[in-house]
């Protein structure tokens, strides 16, 4: 959000400067002058949408980005507080070598019960159900393993569950997150992976079902993550720079997402170097209708947050959008018209919508 004036982002304080005046229902913390992290986004339900007959409508949380952290590396574990970014996975899955799995673990409970962390989603990456090791992780870290169990202030705020391929992965990895919760009233975010062709086509399936568990207070589905060169290995395509390959499946995943009201989180640009490439794909997901992307080193951070983030100038024609739709709704006059475009319920969606990205995303 480099560049914009300081009116803006004082308009950005004055929606959210009324939050964290008292004890935060969701993550424990007592009243601090500083809104925690919870407070501070608990605005509406998920931002983007109106309905809120959904389980897992709650406190939105931003994640325009959501960037890996490796587990077993804890110079790395001890800079989140400084990355800038909405969403900081602590990684046992793909970015840990199989020998430095145990390592990651004992890491990543110690960062939870030692970082002071304020306005940033801290999320664990698990294994995949697939693999063997998700039940450790959950053991290790959520669970009693590896010392004295964690309150639930010092746990994850967001467990992200990689290659869910079927709804039975997610049935195992439920029952296992039931069992490590040893009584705690820990409700944490989920956030599902598609990465192979099976996964996207059980996707409808395996959001109903985890929104059945929401209901029952399991944890919260609020998003799907595209893991695009698992998924490009496994239908066999080859990656180009424009990623036409992966059209419909990027188109696919938003649709679905949407549809159960939660968010969806764009594929990885695995050229750090490209700045301009990123630049293009990131805009260009954001246009498809996703709400974050991930990224893999700090200096993809501002370019990704910029293009999930609306400008001073679409902002400013937002608001003007809905005072003047209010005002034509109250003189009772027919059709109306903004800038000389006709205005309908779609139009003024899309304007709410800004409105309430910029409630829920601090400045930097």
């Amino acid at each position: 959000m480099k560049g914009m004036s300081v009116r803006y982002f004082s308009h950005l304080l004055q929606s959210v400067q009324h939050f964290g005046k008292s004890p935060c229902s969701l993550c424990r913390h007592v009243t601090s002058p500083k809104p925690c992290w919870a407070s501070l986004f608990a605005v509406n339900n998920h931002g983007f949408f109106t309905k809120t007959d959904h389980a897992q409508d709650g406190p939105f949380v931003p994640r325009r980005t959501l960037m890996y952290v490796p587990g077993h590396d804890p110079r790395k574990l001890g800079k989140i507080p400084n990355l800038g970014v909405d969403c900081a996975v602590l990684e046992c899955e793909d970015g840990v070598a199989l020998n430095k799995k145990e390592d990651a673990r004992k890491n990543i409970k110690e960062a939870l019960s030692s970082l002071q962390i304020d306005n940033i989603d801290v999320a664990l990456r698990v294994n995949s159900v697939s693999s063997g090791m998700m039940e450790d992780d959950l053991t290790a870290i959520i669970g009693q393993g590896l010392g004295s169990t964690l309150g639930v202030e010092q746990l994850p705020h967001t467990i992200l569950l990689p290659k869910v391929d079927s709804v039975e992965d997610l049935i195992i990895f439920t029952d296992r997150l039931q069992a490590v919760k040893l009584g705690r009233d820990y409700c944490p975010y989920l956030i599902t992976y598609v990465e192979s062709a099976q996964g996207l086509m059980n996707m409808k399936d395996v959001l109903h079902h985890a929104t059945e568990y929401s209901k029952d207070g399991v944890y919260k589905i609020d998003g799907v993550v595209f893991g695009s060169d698992d998924f490009c290995a496994d239908i066999g395509a080859e990656r180009t720079l424009d990623a036409k390959e992966l059209t419909y499946a990027r188109q696919k995943i938003v649709m679905v997402a949407k549809a159960f009201r939660i968010q969806a989180i764009d594929m990885v640009y695995v050229d750090i170097h490209d700045k301009e490439g990123l630049r293009v794909q990131s805009e260009e997901g954001a246009r498809k209708g996703y709400t974050g992307k991930q990224v893999i080193h700090p200096g993809q951070v501002a370019v990704v947050e910029a293009a999930f983030t609306p400008s001073p100038a679409r902002v400013e024609w937002a608001t003007e959008l809905i005072q003047g739709f209010d005002e034509h709704q109250a003189s009772g006059k027919g059709a109306f018209t903004f800038r000389g475009q006709m205005i309908d319920m779609p139009l003024l969606r899309q304007a709410k919508n800004v409105l309430q990205i910029v409630k829920n995303v601090h400045p930097r």
